[in-house]
């Protein structure tokens, strides 16, 4: 079994402390709760106040969670919401197109893939849910590159892979395809990350218009396009299913 951290398992058992009971603990409340020194409990706490999870009321000295906790809470709670909104308009898209579907969000350097539905055939599928893919290359990374600003300095910054001989790489290059995006409104991937997989991608914008993900479709060039082209219908659909996610989080219609 791997070894555990036990600073850190301390500094989750008081943040749990913290969130639970009275509202403001002080010192020596926390330390004989856990049962640690006064001089541990109080190094603890100040790292977590450096760091924005712990604040301090100067009047009593007394200790409650800091403001980075909402902001992370809200950050799962964006994507939970996300992935609720999306799941039955991302059931009726893979029905429609036969294909696989995903939502990806933006996660550190590359994409998160937080819902899959696989396509809808007997066929063996893999779950992707949890998997990362790369920003450059992929319909998913396009679009949140060409209308997220973090995402687009992610991608400007990164070190671009080439995963097939079709992958395009050069910053130039790059921004233009992200220009292309934001003018259509979808990207594609054709075996730019996958040999003979292809893919198509639409921005999912919340209630502020502001980008919070996407969703796009995956399958075999054979099917996803049609005499070297991307199908209209299947780019039409994967365009209303955003649409529709977009409008249940809010954005109202555009």
């Amino acid at each position: 079994m791997a070894r555990t951290i036990q600073s850190l398992e301390r500094a989750a058992a008081m943040l749990r402390l913290l969130a639970g009971g009275e509202r403001r603990l002080g010192l020596s409340d926390i330390s004989s709760s856990l049962g640690l020194a006064k001089g541990t409990a109080h190094g603890i706490l100040r790292t977590l106040q450096q760091e924005g999870f712990v604040e301090q009321e100067a009047a009593s000295g007394r200790y409650q969670l800091g403001a980075e906790l909402l902001r992370l809470g809200n950050s799962y709670l964006d994507v939970h919401e996300l992935r609720a909104r999306a799941l039955v308009w991302t059931d009726d898209l893979a029905r429609s197109s036969g294909e696989a579907v995903y939502l990806g969000v933006l996660h550190q350097q590359g994409v998160l893939i937080v819902h899959h539905v696989f396509r809808p055939d007997d066929s063996r599928q893999v779950l992707e849910v949890g998997a990362m893919h790369p920003l450059h290359s992929t319909a998913l990374g396009k679009v949140l590159s060409a209308y997220d600003p973090v995402a687009h300095s992610e991608v400007v910054e990164a070190e671009r892979e080439a995963f097939t001989p079709r992958t395009v790489t050069g910053l130039g290059d790059v921004e233009g395809l992200l220009d292309l995006a934001r003018a259509r409104g979808w990207a594609a991937d054709v075996e730019e990350t996958w040999e003979g997989v292809a893919s198509v991608a639409a921005p999912i914008h919340d209630r502020r218009r502001m980008p919070v993900g996407a969703v796009g479709i995956t399958g075999a060039v054979e099917r996803v396009c049609l005499d070297g082209e991307l199908r209209p219908e299947i780019i039409a659909a994967v365009r209303d299913c955003a649409r529709a996610v977009s409008r249940d989080l809010g954005a109202g219609r555009f």
